[in-house]
């Protein structure tokens, strides 16, 4: 049966399939994951203290009325980084993390992310 919220918001939300993917270059290089709900595995290249990068996210499950949720999940040092998804658009969005610690950091953190669909009224 299914629950309210996949029967009134549609089928990005609740439990969905999800999918994983490794940046393969640098910090600031897009990935392509189209899956509704995934894992990030970000390159291990340094973030200096106080820096932040952004990268793009090709998704086909994703529109600009959505709503994009996105965490640090696992790997690396705990509470040193925020993140956020910002530049919804049709097929993709970005994500910003920064590095709030007092030290470089060269670690390849895990983020979990999960779209959420939207109403454009």
């Amino acid at each position: 049966m299914a629950s309210v919220f996949e029967a009134t918001a549609g089928l990005a939300i609740g439990y969905t399939t999800g999918s994983a993917v490794t940046q393969a270059t640098d910090k600031s290089t897009g990935v392509t994951i189209n899956a509704a709900a995934g894992a990030i595995t970000m390159n291990n290249a340094a973030l200096a203290a106080g820096a932040e990068v952004s990268f793009a996210v090709t998704n086909d499950k994703v529109t600009a009325s959505d709503v994009v949720v996105v965490n640090h999940a696992s790997a690396g040092t705990a509470g040193s980084y925020l993140v956020q998804a910002n530049t919804l658009a049709a097929g993709s969005f970005a994500i910003t993390v920064s590095n709030v610690s007092a030290g470089s950091l060269g670690e390849a953190i895990v983020l979990n992310f999960v779209v959420i669909k939207g109403a454009s009224s």
